[in-house]
Formats: structure tokens, sequence, C-alpha cells
């Protein structure tokens, strides 16, 4: 089977290569990085966009990798709008580079406070709050 895909994924056609997403999630050291990752990758929407890619992801030794202190002093030279940059900014808070208020959630929209709800749990290593639709 060969893969061959575009934005957050990997850009080169290589027999089941790993998208960027998952090089990111596998070389992600400690609970908050690994945590942040996640996150990113879940919304899937800013890790496609080539100018965060190219102010958040490095090649360190071989290994790809995220640069968060140099993604925290851009974040509003990107040219994300409002959800997007409280998203990010939330997300850059789990690492611990950048303080955000929680009253940044009142600019998510449901499926970005799912993702952010979920990444909070997932730090507190809590597996037994459920998130989503309540019946």
């Amino acid at each position: 089977m060969t893969r061959s895909t575009t934005s957050c994924h990997t850009s080169i056609a290589e027999p089941d290569a790993p998208s960027l997403g998952e090089l990111l999630v596998r070389s992600a050291t400690g609970l908050r990085y690994r945590t942040a990752v996640q996150a990113l990758v879940e919304e899937q929407q800013i890790l496609a966009r080539d100018n965060v890619r190219t102010a958040l992801v490095t090649k360190e030794d071989g290994v790809m990798t995220c640069r968060w202190e140099g993604m925290a002093g851009r974040l509003y030279a990107l040219g994300l709008d409002d959800g997007e940059r409280a998203f990010l900014g939330l997300v850059l808070s789990i690492v611990g580079v950048r303080q955000s208020y929680l009253a940044a959630v009142e600019y998510l929209d449901e499926r970005r406070l799912e993702i952010v709800l979920r990444a909070m749990t997932r730090l507190a290593g809590n597996d037994r709050i459920a998130i989503g639709t309540r019946l």
C-alpha cells in the first residue's frame, strides 16, 4: 500500500509513511508535550496551515519535533482567526510556554472545545470523565 498525502500529513509518497501528526506524537516527550501535540493533531486544520507548520515543526537529530517556544512568540503573526488563535493559545498553555486565560474558550467552536476538554482530562490523568454529547 502506498500513501501519498499532503497538509498535516507527510507530503512524500512512501509505502505506509507515517503522517506528520504521528511523527510529532511519537517524538513528544512527557505528558504535557504529548497532550498538546495530540490536541493539535486532533484539531487538524491549524497544523494543516503551511505558516503554522513552518513556525512550529522542525527536524532535530533526524526526528520531527515541535518548537513550542518559537510558536508562542509568533501566535499573533500567523494570520489566525480568533477561534484558531484561542485554541492554539490554550494548547501552548498546556505545554507551559504561554499563559492563556480560560475565558478564551468563548472563541472556540464546539469541536475545538471538545478537543481542549479531552486534553485537560488527559493532562489530569483522568480517564473516567466523558467528554461529548450527553443524552
